[in-house]
């Protein structure tokens, strides 16, 4: 046995000697290759699974709570329908779009049914090329997933904005429409390195123009173009449940944490940890301001007010959640709480518009706040890289640039959504009849109702 074991190690030393050359060199580059980071991909893949969740159930659950009892099957319906309907979508042309190289305004077809995903399907993803490339630890198969969760949510925000009184048929019309040619083309503008706005140097971490603003703006031009519910400022039209907003608000908020922490990509570094950090802070602040502002003005605050609040400080500190301190963090959702109550309230009613859950009144404006503020609190340091060692820091220059995109994504986003409805209204028609609408979507759309 002694001989045996002192054979074993020069007969494998004796066969390493004699291995080719290309075979050593073939073993080095193996050795070499980059390797998906574990504990990266883990985080990304729990950051995916709380983004779905922030769509089904929450956003169903959160807005099906806010209308009347004739209406909730029809809106958890369009929440849950849209995770579907984008998720085919997404895969099929949306990714290529928003993450290819392309141009500065949209991607290319190279991705087109995800052809060419297999190619590297282990291997660490690096998003564009040339010197703006940006290396992850992840595979593309788990960043194109973590980005679909984005895909889903922000077009079933909208439907906040119409609820009520869009025909089904039409909703899966405008929102396949919408997702592949204002959504993908805005994401790739903002966060793609060959991007026109990525280039420009303006700052959105999750999603503060690309899901927030498109969104707002898209539910402010539908609910103009569709017109207010029949009874509209006559009618009780009080929520049904509450108790159901509740519990998706809830599931929001916590939801957020995936869609903010998880928009960097890995768990490696504090950017991350900092980015979840101040999410909580800001919504805080933000369930508080708006409670209190409401307390003050209306004589008391409702529940409905704080868990407005709260996703008004999710929205505002999207953009800034990985490039903010903690301080800052607690400005912008004290800012965003007073905003979104203004928005939701006093500015709907000043301009007399329809929108049937507040989409523009909290997405809209609390994006542009949290937007906005970004290019005032930006800290270098949380931001900073090879490419760029000082990072982006806040100052008149940087809130320029911010003031720039965010206007360009509300003019796109408001003339391309005002096109595809009245070509969705040529196509198939937008609006249930008054007859139907006074009986309710569950009914007249889907033929069943709740109990």
């Amino acid at each position: 046995m002694r001989m045996l074991a002192r054979a074993l190690p020069m007969a494998a030393a004796a066969m390493f000697a004699a291995m080719p050359a290309w075979a050593e060199e073939a073993a080095a580059a193996a050795a070499e290759a980059p390797k998906v980071d574990t504990g990266d991909a883990a985080w990304m893949l729990t950051s995916t699974a709380l983004v779905l969740l922030m769509t089904i159930p929450g956003l169903a659950l959160f807005y099906a709570g806010m209308v009347r009892k004739k209406n909730v099957l029809a809106t958890m319906a369009q929440s849950f329908v849209i995770t579907a309907l984008v998720s085919v979508a997404w895969a099929v042309i949306g990714y290529s779009l928003a993450f290819t190289d392309g141009n500065a305004y949209v991607g290319d077809l190279s991705r087109l049914f995800l052809s060419g995903l297999a190619e590297n399907w282990d291997k660490p993803f690096t998003l564009g090329s040339g010197d703006a490339a940006v290396a992850t630890t992840i595979p593309e198969s788990v960043f194109l997933m973590f980005q679909m969760t984005f895909a889903i949510i922000t077009p079933a925000l909208i439907t906040g904005a119409f609820a009520d009184r869009m025909k089904f048929s039409a909703l899966l019309v405008f929102n396949l429409l919408w997702t592949i040619l204002v959504y993908s083309p805005v994401c790739h503008w903002v966060w793609q390195p060959s991007g026109w706005i990525f280039a420009l140097g303006a700052l959105d971490f999750a999603g503060g123009t690309v899901v927030h603003i498109n969104a707002g703006v898209a539910g402010l031009v539908a609910a103009i173009v569709l017109g207010k519910r029949v009874g509209y400022g006559n009618d009780n039209m009080a929520p049904y449940n509450l108790a159901f907003a509740v519990i998706g608000a809830s599931m929001l908020w916590v939801g957020w944490f995936g869609f903010n922490a998880g928009s960097a990509v890995g768990a490696s570094g504090g950017r991350a940890g900092m980015a979840m950090l101040v999410t909580q802070l800001a919504a805080a602040m933000a369930a508080l301001s708006w409670m209190v502002g409401e307390w003050i003005t209306k004589g008391k605050p409702s529940v409905l007010g704080a868990i407005s609040g709260a996703v008004a400080g999710l929205v505002a500190i999207t953009p800034a959640s990985g490039f903010v301190l903690p301080m800052p963090a607690l400005i912008i959702g004290l800012v965003a709480g007073l905003a979104g109550f203004w928005g939701a309230t006093a500015l709907k009613h000043m301009l007399g518009y329809d929108d049937s859950l507040d989409a523009f009144g909290v997405h809209g404006i609390c994006g542009i706040v949290g937007a906005l503020l970004t290019g005032v609190f930006a800290y270098g340091p949380l931001s900073a890289t090879t490419a760029t060692p000082a990072g982006y820091s806040g100052g008149f220059d940087q809130f320029m640039l911010q003031v720039y995109a965010v206007a360009a994504v509300a003019a796109y986003s408001a003339v391309a959504t005002f096109i595809l409805l009245k070509v969705t209204d040529v196509v198939v028609g937008l609006r249930v009849s008054a007859e139907d609408e006074r009986e309710g979507l569950d009914v007249t759309q889907h033929g069943e109702r709740i109990a």
